[in-house]
């Protein structure tokens, strides 16, 4: 009976307890983990909609791109006027920054001014004539000069679309500012109206910029990783650095931009609904905006206080609090605000101010009336951080999956009264954020002064940069290509092209015959041996082709690594260590005793006098073996088989891995009669109409042209293009003045990959510096403009071969198809479009689909293999 008694006695306190009634009451406010990743779901989801051309608006936020290409790198200096308007105050301050009349470089001064608040107007006209004569006020109270212009930054912390850093359409007003005649309207344009009006202020505005950004960029100026930009005050919104390529609203995908989310409008939608409570419904349709800035609402400093007094009204009404007592101060809008809620929530005093403002609304609380207050001021705004905290997990793991990390060590630069004033409120919030994302190492800092010396900082790195691309604008300028200049490189790829058919040797572009007379058909079937030799590695393949109604196909290959000393040693030591991997490859698959028929991918300029039968005109790609050039290449690799003498090996094709690539997509489109290689090299093949370099054989309408077109301008036809730099990489290249187009577009195995992680943004560009990250900028501009050159010089090639093709054929227009392989156009974010798009440009005629091959060396070598079988098991019948 003790034990019964002292188990009732417990429960009994533990209802009497005023927390967890109110916990009862509020539950649809307490949001869990799971709850929280939900949120954060959707807020990507959100996010991906509103960088989309086509879904931005129908997205709830807006993602508008800012025009600020860069986070502040310490070198950032000058002298500017600030105006700060939007949230509760309004300030006009003078910022000097970093070596700006005796500033030390890193530093930042203001001089600022509060003035009141212009939120009661109601018209333009009052609005900005307020801030112009409230900045000309400020310039004779600070004694500054007149008699110059003054660069001005312009923080206005509304929803704005920006088309250019200093100009932008207002959206809407939020934050009870009501001003008519603005919105749709250019706010800088409005602001020189009115410096006009007032007069006596000459003053250029070099950016405008919300709150959000300017506090990023505050931060940023001491910590170069604060990438995120959040306030929590007022009202509350996001920024943070974007991936250039994905913001759709924008031109240009090289770099990043920050991107101002305005994400209070989250849930304005209904994405929120959920999770939205009564009392956020109340609010909501009492407000200046039903419908419109839902998490904004749940969130931000305006509406916390009266949150919570919708939920205490509640609670009398149904006697739960004050014994059912209600006053008229606790039904009237606007009696608790968030500094209230801030002071509820103290350690020490939190329950004796809970007190006071209740007693402060005509209440008479008792001590548990006044812990259960209390309570529901903790949930309200502890909502309010949990969700804060999904918005911030969503922008993070964006970020992380943009530049395929996974971890991420980042900032957040953080200001607003809530996060400032309210005690718990940081604590909770970066709790929750790393529990959301524990492989995020997330540092938050408070901003000083953030909305107005961020703006100041944002104008003064646009000016840093602005000087900086006009010096590395004309470093590249020679890599920029006119339309009238690709059309020329077309022209003269044509007639290379023509000139390489006609000729034997004499043609900067070989035009080599393959001996590959036809694309596969379907009716391929067998085991087959491919061998791949290339770049820096040698692979062996084992396909297997099944015959049906759908083309069936399996591979098993296993990748072997050419040391340097034998890509340069003896062509006999070469050919030696291919036999060597071939004799482990069948060892492995259990085969050695087998005698399949293989095909052999040699990726090098070959002339070729039957399908099985090549001589190696030159080498390239690192390689340079001795004895080999104007030698059999299928004969040296018999005879090193030979030498080994462990296994018979039957090569019935030696192929280009360029044609190997076309016939690998043919075998999948039977419109695909195009292989293009982008990679260490570059190359293309294409069946050509009853070519005359096929030795005079009677019957033979087509046969696949290796091109080697990475030779043209080795005659000088591409001096009038080539770069000081070009000339420099051909001078220490292995082979001098010969492949003068592939260093146009090749690209170098590890500094490739860089210069595609550069332009990605898959990892910090700084790590490719060996410079400061002064540079940051530079090396993705360079890495961009080389990048673009040589995929435009690769499409100009491209459509002189369709062309081509579309006039032997006499085709008004032609529908074809191109296989393609190679690092550089898989990996590159940038490049595969660049090349489509100038083939469009250039041969309007022609409709290219470009198809990326998937193993294409090893199964286009085993088809050509296939095909070749095929024609002399016709050829006996």
């Amino acid at each position: 009976m003790f034990v019964v008694h002292i188990v009732a006695s417990f429960f009994s306190k533990l209802q009497e307890d005023p927390t967890k009634k109110v916990d009862r009451f509020l539950y649809a406010m307490h949001l869990h983990d799971d709850q929280l990743s939900d949120i954060s779901a959707r807020f990507q989801a959100e996010m991906k909609k509103g960088l989309s051309v086509e879904s931005n608006a129908a997205a709830a936020l807006k993602m508008l791109p800012t025009h600020v290409r860069s986070t502040p790198d310490g070198s950032e200096k000058g002298e500017f006027l600030a105006l700060d308007l939007g949230g509760s105050r309004f300030k006009v301050l003078q910022v000097k920054v970093g070596e700006a009349t005796g500033i030390k470089k890193g530093g930042v001064e203001m001089v600022e001014k509060t003035y009141p608040t212009p939120e009661e107007s109601s018209l333009l006209l009052q609005l900005f004539d307020h801030v112009s004569e409230s900045l000309k006020d400020f310039l004779h109270e600070k004694n500054i000069s007149l008699e110059r212009k003054h660069p001005l930054a312009f923080t206005f912390s509304f929803p704005c679309e920006q088309s250019t850093l200093n100009q932008g359409l207002l959206l809407n007003w939020t934050k009870n500012f009501r001003a008519g005649g603005l919105q749709g309207k250019d706010v800088v344009q409005a602001l020189r109206g009115a410096l006009d009006r007032i007069g006596g202020v000459d003053v250029e505005v070099l950016a405008m910029v919300n709150d959000t950004v300017a506090t990023m960029m505050t931060c940023g100026f001491d910590d170069q990783q604060c990438e995120v930009g959040l306030i929590i005050g007022t009202g509350t919104n996001a920024c943070y650095m974007e991936e250039l390529r994905h913001i759709d609203l924008v031109e240009g995908d090289e770099g990043r931009m920050c991107v101002n989310t305005e994400w209070g409008a989250f849930g304005d939608d209904g994405a929120l609904k959920d999770y939205v409570t009564e009392f956020d419904r109340d609010l909501d349709a009492a407000s200046n905006n039903p419908g419109k800035q839902i998490l904004e609402k749940m969130v931000g400093g305006m509406y916390l206080g009266e949150l919570v007094r919708l939920v205490v009204l509640k609670m009398a009404k149904l006697g739960l609090l004050f014994k059912g007592q209600v006053s008229k101060a606790l039904r009237t809008k606007g009696t608790i605000t968030t500094e209230h809620v801030a002071a509820m929530e103290e350690y020490k005093n939190g329950l004796n101010n809970t007190r006071d403002l209740l007693m402060g609304l005509d209440l008479i609380p008792t001590f548990d009336d006044c812990v259960a207050v209390q309570h529901v001021s903790t949930i309200v705004s502890f909502r309010s951080s949990n969700l804060v905290s999904a918005g911030l997990a969503a922008i993070l793991t964006r970020i992380m999956e943009n530049r395929n990390l996974r971890k991420l060590r980042i900032t957040v630069g953080v200001d607003g009264t809530v996060y400032k004033m309210h005690p718990q409120y940081p604590k909770r919030l970066h709790k929750v954020v790393r529990r959301l994302l524990p492989e995020c190492h997330v540092r938050f800092v408070l901003s000083d002064s953030g909305s107005s010396k961020g703006a100041a900082l944002v104008s003064a790195v646009a000016q840093r940069l602005a000087s900086r691309r006009r010096q590395v604008d004309g470093m590249l300028s020679p890599f920029r290509l006119s339309q009238e200049q690709l059309r020329l490189v077309k022209t003269r790829m044509r007639t290379a092209l023509e000139a390489g058919l006609k000729s034997k040797g004499s043609s900067a572009v070989k035009m080599l015959p393959s001996f590959v007379y036809r694309t596969p058909d379907g009716t391929e079937h067998g085991k087959y041996l491919a061998l791949h030799l290339g770049e820096t590695n040698f692979r062996a393949s084992l396909v297997k082709f099944k015959q049906g109604l759908q083309h069936n196909s399996r591979l098993y290959n296993k990748m072997y690594t050419i040391p340097l000393e034998i890509k340069q040693g003896s062509g006999e030591e070469l050919f030696d260590y291919i036999a060597q991997c071939v004799g482990d490859f069948l060892d492995y698959m259990g085969m050695k005793k087998a005698r399949l028929p293989a095909g052999f991918t040699f990726s090098f300029p070959c002339e070729h006098t039957a399908v099985d039968k090549c001589t190696l005109v030159s080498w390239n790609k690192g390689f340079k073996a001795t004895d080999c050039e104007g030698r059999d290449v299928v004969s040296m690799l018999r005879e090193a088989i030979k030498r080994r003498n462990e296994f018979d090996l039957d090569v019935a094709a030696v192929v280009n891995d360029t044609v190997a690539t076309m016939m690998s997509c043919a075998y999948e489109d039977p419109r695909c009669e195009i292989g293009l290689i982008v990679g260490t090299g570059c190359n293309v093949c294409y069946m050509e109409e009853g070519s005359e370099r096929a030795e005079g054989r009677a019957g033979i309408l087509k046969m696949c042209i290796n091109t080697e077109w990475g030779g043209l301008g080795d005659d000088g036809s591409l001096d009038d293009i080539i770069t000081p730099h070009d000339i420099e990489v051909d001078q220490h290249s292995l082979n001098p003045a010969k492949q003068r187009e592939d260093y146009f577009f090749r690209g170098q195995g590890g500094r490739n990959s860089c210069v595609n992680i550069i332009l990605s943004g898959s990892a910090n560009t700084v790590l490719f510096c060996v410079a400061m990250p002064i540079m940051v900028c530079v090396v993705v501009q360079v890495c961009g403009a080389v990048s673009r050159r040589a995929a435009q010089l690769c499409g100009a090639g491209m459509a002189a071969v369709v062309d081509k093709i579309r006039e032997n054929r006499g085709l008004d227009h032609l529908n074809i198809s191109v296989g393609v392989d190679g690092t550089l156009y898989k990996l590159h974010p940038h490049f595969s479009g660049i090349l489509q798009g100038t083939v469009r440009v250039l041969a309007p005629q022609c409709t290219v689909t470009f198809l990326p091959s998937e193993e294409g060396s090893g199964k286009g070598a085993a088809l050509i293999t296939a095909v070749a079988r095929q024609k002399l098991e016709t050829s006996h019948d």
